[in-house]
């Protein structure tokens, strides 16, 4: 929420920043512009480092552009596919990436990728223009932007990995990964860290790799055998992701997670899971005997549409909801809920 005592602390500096506020005409958040002026205005008082304004300045500018870029595809589901830039066309993962690029896109998705090129080449290919974004970095080397985004305007360059990273996970409801080096195992678990500790919304993570391929299998083999085994992660956090071996497989898995969950939403102390259809009383029972683990105190309850925090900003007010005290910490399980709901809601 909004600090109501945040201030410049002086009244000519305070009446110039409300006329902009009232300049901007904005009805739907005019107290956040408010306080990101008053920001500005607070720096310019307070700091005498070029090189911080030069940092926030360019943050500001490339999450405006890319704002603006994705506004209007905004009620379309999105997904980001990761994979090596290294990837030459004759590698099988180059395959699968274009086809389940066109795939999803055939089930009404569109697709953004780092604009590069192997992977991304091939899933921008597979997309096509009309269903592509493309998040390109600006790097010492210049990343060219693969053909198949290039001159787009859907084609955004950013100069910080944070901000690009942002907009990946921000923009998108699902992510997949194919094998790649460095830069995709960091897009890869960064996904899973922001999961893994409610800082994103859930959504299905896939390590995607073509049959017969150890990639990704040895990576989980890792996981259990160190990072698990020394309880460093716990073993309901290999619920976060799923391995897939074939195209149908990951659009399989992506469908499922969608049948019916639609989204999350926070309200104080409820968790508030939306559905495309009513969770029917033989559901409920099972969640409240199966999944009471996550429950920080009370049961699973079912609503017929939204809470009255909700209906405020109309957050798809006829959808039925799921309603209870998520514990906040047990994310794998949610997860395993979600999916578990979608397979057996009918």
């Amino acid at each position: 929420m909004p600090k109501s005592n945040y201030s410049v602390g002086n009244p000519k500096a305070e009446q110039m920043i409300q006329d902009l506020v009232d300049f901007c005409g904005n009805d739907v958040a005019p107290d956040l512009i408010k306080e990101i002026l008053t920001t500005v205005v607070k720096m310019g008082l307070e700091h005498k480092d070029r090189g911080d304004f030069k940092l926030t300045n360019n943050t500001l500018k490339e999450l405006r552009h890319a704002y603006r870029v994705f506004m209007p595809y905004r009620e379309k589901r999105k997904v980001v596919i990761f994979g090596s830039a290294r990837t030459p066309k004759s590698d099988p993962s180059y395959r699968m990436a274009q086809d389940t690029a066109q795939a999803l896109v055939d089930k009404g998705h569109m697709i953004i990728t780092g604009a590069g090129g192997g992977i991304m080449e091939a899933a921008n290919r597979g997309a096509g223009r009309a269903n592509s974004f493309g998040i390109n970095i600006k790097l010492p080397k210049e990343q060219r932007a693969n053909l198949h985004i290039d001159g787009d305007s859907k084609l955004m360059q950013f100069k910080y990995f944070f901000t690009r990273k942002l907009m990946f996970i921000k923009e998108s409801d699902a992510t997949i990964l194919f094998p790649g080096g460095f830069g995709t195992l960091d897009e890869g678990f960064e996904n899973l860290t922001l999961f893994q500790t409610g800082k994103c919304m859930p959504r299905p993570i896939i390590l995607a790799e073509p049959k017969n391929s150890t990639y990704w299998g040895s990576l989980a083999h890792l996981l259990e055998e160190e990072l698990l085994s020394r309880e460093y992660i716990s073993s309901i956090d290999r619920n976060l992701f799923h391995i897939a071996h074939s195209v149908e497989e990951v659009v399989q898995h992506l469908e499922d997670y969608y049948r019916y969950y639609h989204s999350l939403r926070y309200v104080n102390e409820l968790t508030v899971l939306r559905f495309t259809q009513a969770l029917t009383p033989a559901v409920l029972d099972y969640l409240n005997h199966e999944y009471r683990d996550i429950l920080r105190t009370g049961d699973f309850q079912a609503l017929d549409g939204a809470l009255e925090a909700e209906k405020t900003y109309n957050e798809f007010p006829d959808l039925p909801r799921l309603v209870f005290q998520f514990n906040k910490q047990d994310y794998g399980r949610l997860n395993e809920m979600i999916l578990w709901i979608n397979r057996n809601l009918t």
